[in-house]
């Protein structure tokens, strides 16, 4: 991860070719980047690996919930009728939108106490509904749908350091925050009986833990918009790297859903020079090819 921020930040292309620069002004249009990128992966992966752990499935991922379908819509309903939302304002409508979909969720599933199969089948119900209405609105022609459409391919392009900075320390705190929830994330896969016969109360257990899993996934889909793949490529990363206890997984899902972040926004940044390549299509791209590759070695 420090190779990889430090490859970032000093190596890139000019019309001049590569080079590697520790100029201020370069640098201060490549940090902010840099950070937003690190802090959206390891939200997506503690999410990823919240979510897998939650429902005993290794395909689960923030987007199937139908989470990020929420903060989409939020963010483009802001952009759309208020006049020249700021950073803040769109972080507020993006966490809003999460949360109403989180409610949706618990409406569903409340009475079944939040049983996996019938959550992520809910889940792929929701997105599928957002996906519809967001392909209405931007069907309209509307030129700021030109901006929406950068933030939904997962553009680190649009981030200054005050946003930078807001989404690291939220990165921190809702990173830290999943550490004390070790002991149910051990349990919860093992199944309901057990864990309620270990003391766990399931139902609150699963509450809690989707509610992080929302602003998790909200403050992260902000910033590279709701494509990306690290939420479910990190936590099997984590796996294959040795980390199976909850806790160690939850760190080193974060460490590399960081590491997968800073790499992709290099590349995007790089490939294509001068155009680019969005952070968050370069993951979903990665993602695909390594779990193909995976397929095939099995």
């Amino acid at each position: 991860m420090l190779a990889a921020s430090l490859l970032a930040l000093l190596l890139g292309q000019t019309a001049g070719g590569w080079i590697a620069t520790l100029e201020g002004a370069v640098l201060e249009w490549r940090w902010p980047r840099l950070l937003a990128a690190a802090a959206s992966g390891v939200m997506l992966a503690v999410a990823g690996t919240l979510i897998q752990r939650l429902t005993a499935n290794p395909m689960a991922s923030p987007e199937v919930l139908g989470i990020s379908g929420g903060s989409a819509i939020a963010l483009i309903a802001a952009l759309f009728l208020l006049p020249a939302p700021g950073n803040l304002t769109l972080i507020a409508a993006g966490t809003l939108g999460a949360l109403a979909s989180l409610a949706v969720l618990v409406m569903l599933n409340r009475r079944s106490g939040f049983v996996p199969d019938r959550l992520l089948l809910s889940g792929v119900a929701i997105t599928a509904l957002f996906d519809a209405v967001r392909a209405i609105v931007l069907a309209g022609g509307d030129p700021r749908g030109q901006q929406v459409i950068a933030w939904l391919s997962g553009s680190t392009y649009y981030v200054d350091p005050v946003s930078a900075t807001l989404v690291a320390g939220l990165a921190v705190v809702l990173g830290l925050s999943a550490r004390p929830f070790a002991r149910w994330l051990d349990i919860l896969p093992l199944g309901a009986a057990t864990a309620t016969a270990l003391g766990v109360r399931v139902e609150r257990a699963r509450l809690a833990l989707l509610l992080l899993v929302a602003l998790l996934t909200a403050c992260a889909t902000l910033v590279v918009g709701p494509l990306s793949f690290v939420g479910l490529l990190a936590p099997h990363m984590a796996r294959l790297a040795g980390f199976s206890r909850a806790r160690a997984h939850l760190a080193g899902a974060a460490l590399i859903g960081a590491l997968l972040m800073v790499l992709a926004d290099w590349l995007g940044r790089q490939l294509l020079f001068p155009a680019e390549i969005p952070a968050g299509l370069v993951a979903s791209l990665l993602g695909g090819a390594y779990f193909m590759w995976g397929l095939r070695r099995r």
